[in-house]
């Protein structure tokens, strides 16, 4: 909206003309967004807290975490605010990738608010089913695929780019992208919320890798970047970088909130749709690769749950009694167990992240 007005603006003065600049937008997305979080925040968290849309934490959880029951949850409802008007004022609302991830990360908001909103009625942990929650990912994770495979304009976006090595990537044919796309998009929305277990372990990694894919997004639409790089140039996609630093400042700003010991909590209004919007994301700029390395973290908590599952399962009916292989599912909650206190975990995982983002980054480069 703001774009607009400057570029009206333009016409007569030129130093306007200066708001065309997405490296400019995008640094007043970040403030944008994060002036909304501390602006509204305590007043929604205490909303939250007055109509009792309190967290019902697991009965088999860790012992520590009884205490949190009650804490105000759907924060991720105050992520979306920020995000959404941050872009709105900021992106130009022409582009149609802009208006895809914000499809995208409303559905999956939907999603997660219904989800949430069940826990709260029922009175306990369990919201939607399983199957229920999976097939209504699923419908929004396949709409995203077709209309991506429909509005390719070139072979390369529709390819799956392999990192480090130079001008070396695999065409994947209609039902491969449309089910990798499918994959990265559910997979990340689950990701993220199976690892959403502590205080501000969630939001910070997601903070790092979606500001790293907003510098690929920004390069693949730029042409003398991405033919430097060796990466796909793809028309607008520049514009996503107004959306990726939406999100770093609503998470940035929900942090603030969300620290040990959490005044609120994103609950799955937030990380399923943050997820998704990061999954969609990784496809737009074709790094899928990439966001499983720099995702290290969401990767390796959905893989010890499968595994956790896996294994009781087998044991169980292989010996009539359930093994396990950690002493919790997820990840984090092992090392709890272990007697790491819950600050330790949350920091070392975000140390891990970092190290695998400027992984993921150094790929740019090295190839």
């Amino acid at each position: 909206m703001l774009l607009e007005f400057f570029r009206w603006l333009s016409d007569s003065f030129s130093s306007f003309s200066v708001f065309n600049y997405i490296s400019l937008r995008a640094v007043l997305a970040v403030i944008t967004s994060l002036f909304v979080s501390f602006t509204i925040g305590p007043w929604f968290i205490k909303k939250l807290g007055d109509y009792s849309f309190g967290q019902y934490i697991r009965a088999d959880g860790p012992e520590g975490h009884i205490a949190k029951t009650g804490t105000p949850t759907m924060g991720g409802a105050l992520i979306i605010i920020s995000i959404l008007i941050s872009t709105l004022l900021w992106a130009d609302l022409s582009n149609r990738f802009v208006w895809l991830l914000i499809i995208v990360v409303i559905g999956f908001g939907l999603i997660g608010l219904v989800d949430d909103y069940s826990k709260i009625r029922k009175k306990q942990s369990d919201g939607l089913t399983a199957i229920q929650k999976y097939f209504l990912q699923s419908m929004i994770g396949l709409g995203v695929a077709i209309y991506l495979l429909m509005t390719a304009s070139s072979p390369q976006q529709t390819e799956l780019l392999i990192p480090f090595f130079k001008n070396l990537s695999l065409p994947l044919g209609t039902f491969g992208f449309l089910f990798l796309t499918y994959l990265v998009i559910v997979g990340s929305s689950n990701a993220v919320n199976l690892t959403d277990g502590l205080d501000g372990l969630a939001i910070m990694p997601l903070v790092m890798v979606i500001s790293a894919l907003g510098v690929f997004a920004y390069l693949s639409g730029n042409t003398i970047f991405s033919s430097y790089l060796g990466i796909p140039y793809i028309v607008g996609i520049g514009e996503l970088t107004i959306f990726c630093a939406a999100i770093a400042g609503a998470g940035l700003g929900f942090l603030w909130f969300n620290a040990y010991p959490a005044e609120v909590f994103m609950g799955d209004l937030g990380s399923l749709s943050l997820g998704a919007a990061m999954g969609t994301l990784a496809v737009i700029v074709r790094q899928e690769i990439v966001l499983f390395i720099m995702a290290g973290v969401f990767v390796v908590e959905t893989i010890s749950v499968a595994l956790q599952v896996s294994y009781f399962r087998y044991t169980k009916n292989k010996y009539g009694q359930g093994r396990r292989i950690f002493l919790m599912a997820p990840l984090h909650h092992h090392y709890e167990k272990k007697g790491w206190k819950e600050t330790q975990v949350v920091v070392r995982f975000w140390i891990i992240s970092m190290i695998l983002v400027l992984i993921g980054l150094a790929s740019l480069k090295i190839r």
